[in-house]
């Protein structure tokens, strides 16, 4: 600091601050007086505010977007001269129109529009090219365009009843018919969903529509409309469920293990090998059917079984070894779903499988099993109306026999089964009575004056 003394001739101020007021820091000293709204300032103060506080986070989204390479988590989908939109209800129940789709954000609204019968050919928002005519870019500021592709059409009527228009290329537009003193406007657009897919880098690579049509009578009006959009992976499958939440009657069940405390579930991919049994054959050979192996379906109670030959050179451990993967199969799990939709992550809501050992003879040394029966619980969940099936407990009973002595003196025959049974645990509806009124009456002090 010396030397810059002295080469500069100044010396620095010492615990000291200045700061010179300009023309642009005099609004920080005082505050505004803000500008109350009224009839006659409303639509103004609205375009100069960029409209409600969503539309102004979702214009800085926007904005941010034109430096993007690729569209990121709530991005808005631009198009050519501005975003793709998707009307929703803000402050109240009316359709806003400005509202922006972000890119994976999945959305389903209803929102009620005011509109005029008469001039229903004008609104752009009940015509169907409206939302087919835009044209989506792939990622943001891109010149390669993503049309949307209509998937289909349905037409309503005013009595409820639809039809499905074969031809999905046809520009049906809005037409005002007059009737003497009944009028109606059709097709009109009731129904949007849009249905976009998605590659990994972030692009947009198709885009599907699903319209509903209907007439609009001057009694419906106004009318609501419904406006849904859902993002589909590329080169992804759906995961097919065993119930939605509960169990379907003939799906397979729901398993998995956990290979450490606190993790989630892990599950095999083929949702038929995830809880198996042994799968009987005509030729009842343990060995020649090892691996293939039968699924267990809700509510169905099975029965299956095989013969195993030993040598008796065979130690009886060694023996007991193989019977038991045998009959418990590769991956036996230690968790079921209590539902059919029950989501992996949820580890304390799954059912544990409870293996118990029972034993016929305890007089010899070596034990081997020669069954496996497994007991599934399940109740009834849920309205009377629609009630879910839930599994609450699942058992899996190992019974123990005897080793058995050589029966042609160069080998032993085992003879092992599996099984399943359902057990509806529910218990049964109770018509429930509440109970009768108490009066709690009092009267004045004086109302069996003179009589008391």
């Amino acid at each position: 600091m010396d030397g810059l003394e002295e080469e500069s001739g100044l010396k620095p101020p010492r615990n000291h601050c200045f700061h010179t007021v300009g023309e642009a820091d005099k609004p920080a000293l005082s505050f505004v007086t803000p500008e109350v709204p009224d009839e006659n300032n409303f639509d103004e103060l609205v375009k100069t505010s960029r409209g409600f506080p969503s539309l102004a986070s979702s214009a800085t989204q926007g904005d941010a977007s034109n430096t993007l390479a690729k569209y990121e988590y709530g991005v808005p989908l631009q198009t050519p001269d501005s975003f793709l939109r998707f009307p929703s209800p803000l402050t109240s129940s009316l359709c806003i129109d400005e509202n922006p789709a972000a890119f994976l954000v999945n959305q389903a609204v209803k929102c009620t529009r005011e509109i005029d019968l008469e001039r229903c050919e004008e609104i752009e928002a009940l015509s169907m090219a409206s939302y087919s005519s835009p044209e989506i870019l792939r990622v943001p500021n891109s010149r390669t365009k993503v049309p949307v592709t209509v998937q289909s059409i349905v037409v309503k009527s005013l009595n409820h009843t639809v039809s499905w228009l074969k031809d999905t290329h046809l520009a049906l537009q809005p037409a005002f018919v007059s009737a003497g003193n009944f009028n109606i406007c059709t097709n009109a657009v009731l129904q949007v969903k849009y249905s976009l897919t998605y590659t990994n880098a972030g692009e947009v690579t198709e885009a599907g529509l699903s319209l509903v049509l209907g007439t609009v009578s001057s009694g419906a009006v106004p009318i609501q409309q419904m406006f849904e959009i859902h993002f589909i992976q590329q080169n992804t499958r759906p995961v097919p469920l065993s119930g939605n939440p509960g169990y379907v009657v003939g799906l397979p069940l729901v398993a998995g293990f956990q290979p450490q405390k606190g993790s989630g579930i892990i599950q095999t991919t083929n949702r038929y090998g995830q809880f198996t049994i042994l799968h009987s054959t005509t030729e009842q050979d343990c060995l020649a059917l090892e691996g293939i192996r039968t699924p267990v379906l809700f509510g169905y109670d099975m029965q299956s079984g095989c013969q195993l030959r030993v040598a008796s050179a065979v130690p009886c451990q060694l023996t007991a070894q193989k019977v038991k993967s045998l009959l418990k199969g590769q991956g036996f799990p230690d968790y079921v779903a209590p539902f059919g939709n029950s989501q992996v992550q949820d580890v304390l809501d799954w059912v544990p499988v409870h293996v118990l050992s029972h034993s016929f003879s305890m007089k010899d040394s070596c034990q081997v099993p020669v069954a496996l029966v497994i007991e599934v619980k399940w109740t009834k969940y849920g309205s009377l109306v629609n009630p879910q099936a839930k599994i609450v407990n699942v058992t899996a009973n190992l019974f123990f026999s005897s080793f058995p002595e050589a029966d042609t003196g160069s080998e032993k025959i085992l003879l092992i089964s599996t099984g399943v049974t359902f057990v509806d645990v529910s218990a049964p509806a109770e018509a429930g009575f509440r109970a009768r009124p108490t009066i709690n009456a009092r009267l004045p002090f004086n109302f069996f004056f003179p009589f008391v």
